[in-house]
């Protein structure tokens, strides 16, 4: 018998993301996504909609903003000093920039504008209030191991953290002994 996606089982799937008829996202086989279903891995509407769907199934969802990444929030635009930009160059509208606040939590934020010593930044996410269309096939099927259910994330995605992680230190390291032989 298959396997169905339910909670603790981890799904591999293609598709294809629309929005108002453009493409703005296609994940093909070559490279596709796992996610671990019931762990909010990827959007509701779209976890929704493969519950119970097993290898092979395809599946085409229109996803509501509110069952995607939310309606889109004006109160998330802030107005930041521009003196809290120095050493990140010439920031210009449609930049994307990573902020950290005081405890060291990272948030992304499209630049809006620069002008009069302030930056207006929108940290709503980049699909924020759209209407989402996919077209998914689902490639896989498994159950998700006791590491992938505790972590929250397929195990792929946890070997990506990690490697992503030993880059960094191992960038910090470089930089550290470029700056010791000067």
């Amino acid at each position: 018998m298959s396997q169905t996606l339910k909670k603790d089982m981890v799904g591999e799937i293609i598709y294809t993301l629309t929005i108002e008829g453009h493409v703005v996202e296609e994940v093909s086989g070559e490279e596709p996504v796992e996610y671990l279903h019931g762990a909010e891995n990827i959007v509701p509407g779209l976890e929704k909609a493969l519950e119970g769907k097993q290898a092979g199934d395809t599946v085409t969802v229109t996803v509501q903003p509110a069952e995607g990444y939310g309606e889109y929030d004006q109160d998330e635009i802030d107005e930041v000093p521009l003196e809290d930009f120095e050493g990140l160059g010439d920031l210009q509208p449609g930049m994307e920039i990573e902020m950290v606040d005081e405890d060291g939590d990272s948030y992304e934020a499209i630049v809006l504008e620069v002008n009069n010593g302030t930056v207006r930044l929108d940290f709503n996410a980049p699909l924020a209030g759209k209407v989402l269309n996919y077209e998914v096939q689902v490639l896989s099927v498994r159950p998700a191991t006791e590491e992938e259910k505790e972590v929250g994330l397929p195990q792929s995605l946890i070997d990506e953290a990690f490697d992503d992680f030993e880059d960094e230190d191992f960038e910090d390291e470089e930089d550290d002994d470029h700056r010791s032989h000067n």
